[in-house]
This record gives structure tokens, C-alpha cells and sequence, in this order.
């Protein structure tokens, strides 16, 4: 039996379409969502679907939504499902929309709108006695009223519409608008499309395993130390945590500690399995993990992967080495208090407190400059690793920078559009 011949059924294979092309979208009530449909699908490239044109014998319409045309970008369900239950029979069927849309009026103007509909019987085209009247005097002659718009035939329809639409907007929480649809079609339609083409914020668990990059300088610490701080990550320096490890005075802390009495680097064997260590215990597998200062070059990255720490949002804070040397060479630490200071960006508060501050010897130009040349060495291999990584211009405000990784980390990447689409709104 066609598929197309089975009343008010959406065939399974229209879900995995939906998921592939991200286009799904609902619309109820009065005729504007007709026009607004049919204006969408136009900007967008994709097949308008009804109830009417699901039940036809020879539905070329769904067909054409069937055969996952490369040209088409998704199709759009016009008027379905009108209630709760339908809505759940969709979803059992495999059928989630990624945006549902409801157009609202006032009652009075809906049911003015409907009294004036009229419907080309050839070609299917709807108009309307006062809003939309065709220019063509043998189109206006074929013109007929369809049947149920009497006004009271109306005010029952929307009757039973209010009596379900508190039920689908409430199945639809997450992914739902409502416009308001007593305005110009073509204002309704840019308001819809802007929404259509957005991306929601997934209400799916979501465990963040974040790498940030950059010079020495660049800020890495802080920005992980916010990020931490905000959303109760578990923040991991590379450099911190072989320190603790010495401290535990365990077997493996004896293996570093003599690596970093005489200032060499670590094993990447033993660096590995500290980390891995760490980034196993349940804190960081339920709430995330943010690491920085590892890896430092492209086989430390190979490696992390191999152990099976793969991340998800991976950044690289972009600043300039001269940046870099005002901001480590110029910086000391007051021994009493341990406050920070800097010479240029935040003096000391009096003489005193300048006679005591303190200089970390890996601030020195020399052993900086030593540094930069590693980072930028190895820098273009990861860069080519982690190709879907963000650049983050890192000389500006630090909670500048921060709000620029916050929005990637949540939000999802928006959706490829191609720009003509948008030009005749």
C-alpha cells in the first residue's frame, strides 16, 4: 500500500530526514500560517507538508520530501499535530521537531480572516475577499468559498484549539515560540525565520572536557579558573597537579620530584598517567574538566586521545609575544600577603609593600623568550589536530575573553545559512 494513502500517518523515514536537515517546524491557527508556510519553505528551500497533501493518493509533494533531495534543506509540517496525543504518536515514531512554531491571534480578527478566505480550486492558492484579492480577473472568477468558515463553524474550531493548545505547547516546552500573527505576513515570516534558524541550547546532559591553548601569558589560568568557578568544572593545570602528586609523597610523586627539583620536563609516560588518573575519578566525568598547560605538542595531543580523553571544546588564546613579555616580565608577588602586583597595570599600593614584592625567575625575558619559542614551534601541529578549535583574540578585558569562551561553550554552532535566503525579507 502507498505510504502517502495512510490517513494521517508520517512515514518513520520523514523523522531521520528532520534530524539530517534540521528543519521541522509546527504552525497553528489562522490562515497567515498558510502564507507563512508557504514564504518559509520558499527562503529555505524545503517542502511544505499538510494533512491535506499527506492523505492524497499521488502526493508529489511528500514523495519529493522522501527521496532526500541534496537540493532540498528539510521539509516543514503545516497544522499537525493538533493535539497532545498526536504530538506523542509523532514522537513515537522517531519524529522530534527541532522548532515549533505557534501563531497567535485574537479571536475576532482570526474569524473576520476565515469569513474571507476563498480558494483557487485549481491550483489550490488561498485568498481573501479584503487582505489578498487576485488581480486576475479569470482567477477571481473560479474563486470559491471553501466549507467550514461559517463564523460559527470557526468559533468552534478555535474553541477546540484553545482547549489544546495549552496541552502541545507544554509537550513542546523547550523548542516552542509563539508570534503573534495580527500583523503583516511578510513580518510574521521574518520573525519566524530568524527563529527557525536558530539553534537551541540542548537539554541533553552535557559534560564539557575543555583544553585551552596559548602562549605563556595569554591567561590561560584565569580564564580556566572562571570557567571553573561558574559552572563547578574541575579545573586542572598540568603543572599544579604533578606538584600535588610530589606532595602526596606516593610512589609516583617520588618519580617526578626529582624532574622538577632540577627544572626538567616531566616524562610524557608519566605526565599520562597522572592525568589519567585524575581525569578518571567521578568528579571530572560527571561535571567536566578543564585542562590547561598540556598538551604541549602534537604527540602529548595524540596520546591524550589515545587514552581515550578526547575533548569538546578546545581553545586557542591568540595574544602577540610583546603582549606576552609586558605581561610576565612586569608582573611580582608580595611574599607577606600574597597579592599580585604589576608595574604597569597595578603598582603597588605604597613603597613599602614595592621594596618586598617578588620576581618568579621563569619571568625573566630570557627563559620567557625560551618559552615562546617552544609554544610557537608546536602550535600550527595542534592547531591542524584540533582544526574545529575557537581563536580567542586574548588582548582585551579578561571577563571580555571569558564572555566570548562562554558563549561556545553554551551554545551550540549556528546553522550554515545561505545569505540570499535572508534577502527579501
Amino acid at each position: 500500500m502507498d505510504q502517502t494513502a495512510r490517513p494521517l500517518r508520517i512515514p518513520p523515514e520523514m523523522g531521520t530526514y528532520a534530524e539530517k536537515h534540521g528543519i521541522f517546524d509546527l504552525m497553528q491557527v489562522c490562515d497567515t500560517f498558510h502564507k507563512a508556510a508557504k514564504m518559509l519553505c520558499e527562503q529555505m528551500g524545503a517542502t511544505s507538508i499538510s494533512p491535506d497533501n499527506l492523505l492524497a493518493q499521488d502526493s508529489n509533494l511528500v514523495k519529493e520530501a522522501l527521496e532526500f533531495r541534496n537540493k532540498k534543506q528539510g521539509w516543514l509540517l503545516e497544522g499537525f499535530p493538533k493535539t497532545r496525543e498526536q504530538a506523542l504518536l509523532l514522537q513515537e515514531k522517531g519524529i522530534s521537531p527541532e522548532h515549533v512554531v505557534f501563531l497567535e491571534a485574537p479571536d475576532a480578527v482570526l474569524i473576520e480572516r476565515n469569513l474571507g478566505k476563498r480558494v483557487d480550486p485549481e491550483t489550490g492558492a488561498v485568498y481573501h475577499t479584503t487582505f489578498d484579492w487576485p488581480s486576475n480577473e479569470e482567477v477571481q472568477g473560479r474563486l470559491v468559498e471553501p466549507p467550514g468558515i461559517s463564523e460559527e463553524e470557526t468559533a468552534n474550531k478555535l474553541l477546540e484549539y484553545r482547549r489544546n493548545n495549552q496541552a502541545l505547547e507544554n509537550t513542546y516546552h523547550y523548542i516552542h515560540k509563539v508570534f503573534n500573527a495580527d500583523q503583516p505576513c511578510v513580518d510574521v515570516c521574518s520573525q519566524v525565520l530568524t527563529f527557525v534558524l536558530s539553534r537551541h541550547r540542548s537539554v541533553a546532559p552535557f559534560t564539557p572536557r575543555i583544553l585551552l591553548f596559548g602562549p605563556p601569558g595569554s591567561g590561560k589560568s584565569l580564564q580556566a579558573e572562571l570557567i571553573s568557578q561558574k559552572y563547578n568544572i574541575v579545573n586542572i593545570c598540568c603543572g599544579q597537579l604533578l606538584k600535588a602528586v610530589v606532595a602526596d609523597e606516593t610512589s609516583l610523586g617520588e618519580l617526578i620530584k626529582p624532574y622538577l627539583e632540577n627544572g626538567e620536563q616531566v616524562p610524557d609516560t608519566i605526565v599520562l598517567k597522572v592525568l589519567a588518573q585524575r581525569l578518571s575519578k567521578l568528579d571530572c566525568t560527571t561535571q567536566g574538566w578543564v585542562l590547561h598547560d598540556f598538551p604541549r605538542d602534537l604527540d602529548q595531543a595524540e596520546k591524550l586521545n589515545d587514552a581515550g580523553f578526547i575533548p569538546n571544546r578546545v581553545f586557542f588564546l591568540d595574544l602577540p609575544n610583546e603582549l606576552c613579555i609586558e605581561r610576565l616580565t612586569l608582573r611580582a608577588i608580595d611574599p607577606v600577603t600574597g597579592d599580585r602586583y604589576h608595574y604597569l597595570y597595578k603598582a603597588a599600593p605604597s613603597q613599602q609593600v614595592q621594596s618586598r614584592l617578588q620576581r618568579n625567575p621563569r619571568d625573566s625575558e630570557e627563559d620567557l623568550l625560551r618559552r615562546l619559542a617552544i609554544h610557537h614551534d608546536n602550535v600550527h601541529d595542534l592547531q591542524e589536530l584540533y582544526r574545529d578549535a575557537v581563536h580567542v583574540n586574548a588582548d582585551q578585558d579578561p571577563h571580555s575573553v571569558f564572555e566570548v569562551l562562554e558563549s561556545r561553550l553554551v551554545n551550540r554552532p549556528p546553522k550554515t545559512v545561505k545569505r540570499q535566503h535572508l534577502t527579501h525579507f
